[in-house]
């Protein structure tokens, strides 16, 4: 049978672990070291006096009063800078020795754009990362390495608002347009309707570096949906409520640090997009073969460890219906056809679920 990962061996798991860990806590414990935000001063009456400005998850600007103008304020100012510079540092090098251990790093750049999001609150307000960077943090979540890594300069994410029951918060209010504006890389919406910002970002100098926002689908949904508490619109698209379903968290890694993110779980992944390829046909073919391959490689090490999650999520698609039922036949016949031996792994889908 084609081999396609490679186990990454306990040094790699463990330096996972520990980066995982670290951001979970980073999470946790946040100060006002940590607030993206900034130090300034005010004069009142003649005196000078510090505050700290920042946004919080639903965009409100606050302003902490840290205190009259001191040489040892100035002092703990400074301090809380250096604090803050020394933690992010300690993350990088945790980070970059979890990927010279042979986990999956990822490229500066598009690490930034979700390390932006992430510090405007979007994982938190329910916010998932999906696609190809989602399928790369798999293989560090489950110790193996991709032989084929289907690098992507494409970053997706997703949001179901409040049509999926998710145990994420879905009411915070944060500003998507504005996190990807701060950046200043260049990005532009690449999709208006009646006024609505958001679908897809694109540079138009670099048209494959492209940021897709993507929700459910409903009936009335029509080319974009506006979440206003994101200030965002997204492009529905079908069966995306199946992959939102069952939320993990993982940590991202870059050279640059590391971010706590919310993916699918990888058994819906990999069912998810087997649905998907067998919704596609004609010019989007070689992103069908994509997703067969991605699906197929999660599918070998799945059905070999952790049989019961794809059950799970099988008698969960099972129940859904017969379109779900056909498209996903579609998918896994492509999986047959192109890696027979994996595809065979899946034969239990024609057991009805008790």
């Amino acid at each position: 049978m084609q081999n396609l990962y490679i186990p990454l061996g306990p040094a790699a798991e463990t330096a996972y672990a520990q980066t995982l860990d670290y951001v979970m806590m980073g999470n946790l414990h946040r100060s006002v070291a940590d607030l993206t935000g900034t130090f300034a001063k005010k004069t009142v009456s003649g005196h000078e006096y510090w505050y700290f400005q920042y946004r919080d998850v639903n965009q409100v600007i606050h302003q902490l009063y840290l205190g009259p103008q001191s040489q040892r304020l100035d002092r703990l100012i400074e301090a809380k800078k250096g604090a803050r510079a020394g933690r992010q540092e300690s993350l990088a090098k945790q980070a970059r020795a979890a990927i010279a251990l042979g986990n999956q790093g990822m490229a500066r750049s598009q690490f930034r754009v979700i390390r932006r999001l992430e510090e405007y609150g979007f994982f938190k307000a329910g916010g998932v990362l999906i696609g190809t960077h989602a399928f790369a943090s798999y293989g560090n979540m489950l110790g193996v390495g991709w032989y084929d890594g289907n690098q992507t300069h494409d970053v997706d994410f997703a949001y179901a608002g409040r049509s999926v029951s998710l145990a994420l918060p879905t009411n915070l209010k944060l500003d998507v347009h504005d996190a990807i504006s701060s950046l200043e890389m260049g990005f532009l919406p690449a999709s208006r309707l009646d006024g609505l910002v958001g679908g897809s970002y694109v540079i138009p100098h670099q048209p494959d570096f492209r940021l897709d926002f993507l929700t459910t689908i409903g009936r009335d949904d029509s080319d974009l949906v506006n979440f206003p508490n994101l200030n965002l619109a997204m492009v529905p698209m079908k069966f995306m409520e199946f992959s939102l379903q069952d939320i993990r968290q993982a940590a991202l890694m870059s050279e640059e640090g590391a971010i706590l993110v919310n993916v699918p779980s990888p058994a819906r992944y990999a069912l998810h997009k087997l649905i998907v390829a067998g919704e596609r046909s004609g010019a989007f073919k070689t992103k069908a073969n994509k997703d067969v391959r991605q699906a197929a490689a999660l599918i070998s090490f799945l059905a070999k460890y952790q049989p019961d999650d794809l059950m799970e999520a099988w008698t969960d698609l099972e129940s859904r219906g017969k379109g779900w039922r056909t498209r996903f036949e579609q998918g896994v016949t492509m999986l047959l056809s192109a890696m027979p031996e994996i595809g065979k792994q899946l034969l239990w889908r024609d057991v009805p679920p008790e």
